[in-house]
């Protein structure tokens, strides 16, 4: 049944209204009626799609209610990864940020830069494709997050559809709740008889994470875009432009967004918005500052976390005072014991703090803190709190001194201490160090079992299931089926992706013993150098420092751990479970060649890419220089390609790479 000409054309402007009035409310903080107004509106619009469903379409207004719950998140890899920022915490820290990019560019940023607060929110990536919200996820780790749409749809600052955006708009910033409406919903808690919420950021993150999307829409979010990934179908020169584009789409963008060109404005600017932070109404905990200039972004490029473009400077640490009431002893899988505070509990930055690490034995000494001692107690974002000094002062004479133990707290080994730190010396016979262990040893840099969280870890080892890496690929199905919470497809798919690892390059490998020191980049150096595992355990300190980036710290440790007996005959178990291979290669065409990629890609990631490059014998850059050989150039591609054209480097795009290593 049609609907009736008079009947659309007043839905229609029905529709456009409520948008404008959410556009109002949300965006521009400027609304022109009333709450209850606005709510006539929407139940006339409610009741016309109720009438005629054939007008209700997946970008309605009525649509941010929430649809049916899911079972599970879908990861999502973005296309360009979600790094994290830089810190600094002093003027002379930006400014040294600034030589650092002016030496790396050889000129001054004439672009200048742009300022804004620093939202302490949960980040989120709004893929619009041809207008419509396709997809929204979380940033994960940098590269794959989860697939949080059917949450974000219930966001009323976020639009469904935009009308005049281009062919694919990638959309990144922060979601968030305000102040005042956390304060209310904890409130509401409190009356209830239930446990308040931590802080805005752990609700808003909780609630993005709600597998019923109806839970979400009833917390009110909010979402200030930041910045844009991957776009196609328009072009930006400078950020700024980017964000203006973003607003005149509808999409609200971060509030005191300014230019500056100077570090006598950044320092103003940081000053003003320090100063007005308590007046917010939502947390920041410092600012943001970024180049303007694109292209000089792209000519920058970026570490492994963090882009060279960008920094944040943040906000003094918000401190309290509070009482030590005991020290107890932490075991991580290096066997380091780690000293913890336990406080009279303190409020500190929207969060209660029960807890602060005192490092090590070190700073103990150094601190001269003792348990009954009033103490100061530091926490900025997500770091973990810290005891920055004692109150003498306020002592009493029953404070006690603070004595490391002679004995491992878990496994009651023996320790053994160094200059700053002390370690349990049982290895693999100790539990915690197991469990750590265990957690490095599945991790998605390492040998990437996937299923195999801390819980079931812990369970694993309690149970005696598990008392070393190896010994996972000994689970037998029966076994697990007698754990609570365990079926069959979860025992399956576990045992599956136990059965994948077994095959693994001898990178990962390293990486998965979980030596001090050795991290992917070091793991991958050394089996670069080596090339074999029984050469690797048998080389001297001399030996391995001759491998690049290996110094006499990291050699020392690499060496003291293929001394060891325990770990030596665990390496060896390892390896009659695990088959070493060299990275997959379909040729070696790459041989010889360094390889930089610019632009976007559309077939895979830029670290996939790397690999690729990687295992067809080749090796890549992230700058353009003579020694590159072969520039792999993507949609928005900018002064890398200019470069290299300069240069007379041969430049391929996506397809053609692909077609020279024959995929």
């Amino acid at each position: 049944m049609s609907v009736p000409e008079p009947t659309r054309k007043k839905y229609d402007k029905l529709r456009a209204e409520i948008e404008k009035h959410n556009r109002r409310y949300y965006v521009l903080a400027d609304p022109e009626i009333s709450d209850a107004e606005y709510d006539r509106l929407y139940d006339e619009l409610a009741a016309l799609e109720n009438k005629h469903p054939e007008l209700r379409t997946p970008d309605s207004p009525t649509q941010k209610v929430g649809g049916e719950p899911l079972d599970k998140f879908e990861k999502v890899e973005h296309r360009i990864q979600m790094l994290s920022l830089e810190k600094a915490y002093e003027e002379s820290e930006v400014q040294a940020w600034i030589d650092r990019m002016e030496g790396d560019l050889g000129h001054p940023v004439e672009s200048g830069f742009n300022l804004e607060p620093k939202v302490d929110g949960d980040s989120l990536e709004l893929v619009y494709e041809k207008g419509l919200l396709t997809l929204a996820s979380t940033r994960g780790d940098g590269r794959v997050g989860e697939n949080v749409t059917h949450s974000v749809r219930t966001i009323r600052s976020i639009p469904l559809r935009l009308d005049g955006a281009p062919e694919l708009l990638e959309v990144r910033g922060e979601a968030f709740i305000p102040l005042e409406d956390f304060k209310k919903i904890n409130k509401g808690q409190v009356e209830k008889g239930e446990e308040p919420y931590m802080n805005p950021r752990n609700l808003t993150s909780g609630s993005l994470k709600q597998l019923d999307p109806k839970i979400t829409a009833t917390r009110p979010i909010r979402f200030m875009a930041h910045g844009v990934g991957r776009v196609v179908g328009k072009k930006f020169a400078r950020h700024l432009e980017a964000m203006e584009f973003l607003e005149k789409l509808g999409i609200p963008i971060v509030d005191d967004l300014v230019a500056a060109s100077s570090v006598k404005e950044i320092e103003a600017y940081y000053a003003k918005i320090l100063k007005g932070r308590d007046r917010r109404p939502y947390e920041i905990d410092g600012i943001v500052l970024k180049v303007d200039d694109l292209a000089l972004r792209e000519e920058l490029g970026a570490r492994s976390k963090s882009p060279r473009w960008a920094i944040a400077w943040k906000f003094p640490a918000r401190e309290e005072t509070t009482q030590v009431l005991a020290v107890d002893w932490q075991v991580g899988r290096t066997g380091k014991l780690t000293p913890v505070a336990r406080l009279k509990p303190v409020p500190i930055g929207g969060v209660t703090v029960t807890n602060a690490t005192l490092h090590n034995p070190s700073q103990i000494r150094k601190l001269d803190v003792r348990i009954g001692d009033w103490v100061v107690v530091t926490r900025a974002g997500d770091v973990i709190p810290y005891v920055v000094k004692t109150i003498p002062s306020r002592r009493t004479g029953k404070e006690k001194e603070i004595e490391p133990p002679k004995r491992c707290p878990v496994c009651g080994g023996t320790v053994e201490a160094t200059e700053t730190d002390i370690f349990c010396a049982a290895g693999l016979s100790c539990p915690a160090q197991v469990k750590g262990a265990l957690e490095h040893f599945v991790s998605r840099g390492a040998m990437d079992i996937e299923g195999l969280g801390p819980e079931w870890i812990d369970v694993f080892v309690d149970r005696k299931l598990v008392s070393s890496p190896a010994d996972l690929y000994g689970l037998k199905k029966g076994r697990l089926l007698e754990l609570d919470r365990m079926g069959e497809k979860l025992a399956d798919n576990l045992l599956a992706s136990i059965d994948t690892s077994r095959t693994a390059t001898l990178p990962r490998f390293l990486n998965a013993l979980g030596i001090r020191q050795v991290g992917e980049a070091t793991a991958q150096a050394l089996a670069d150098h080596f090339g074999d595992i029984e050469k690797l355990m048998e080389a001297s300190e001399e030996e391995l420092q001759a491998v690049p980036d290996v110094g006499p710290i990291v050699a020392k440790s690499i060496r003291d751990f293929f001394q060891r007996k325990e770990n030596r005959m665990a390496a060896k178990r390892l390896l009659k479970e695990v088959t070493l291979v060299r990275p997959k290669s379909k040729s070696r065409t790459l041989e010889g060649q360094v390889v930089v990629f610019t632009g976007g890609l559309e077939r895979i990631s830029r670290d996939d890419a790397k690999r690729v490059v990687v295992e067809n014998g080749g090796r890549t850059a992230d700058s353009v220089s003579k020694a590159v050989t072969l520039v792999v150039a993507g949609p928005g591609a900018g002064s890398k390609l200019d470069k290299a054209k300069k240069l007379g480097l041969k430049t391929v795009t996506e397809s053609e790479f692909f077609g020279m290593i024959g995929q």
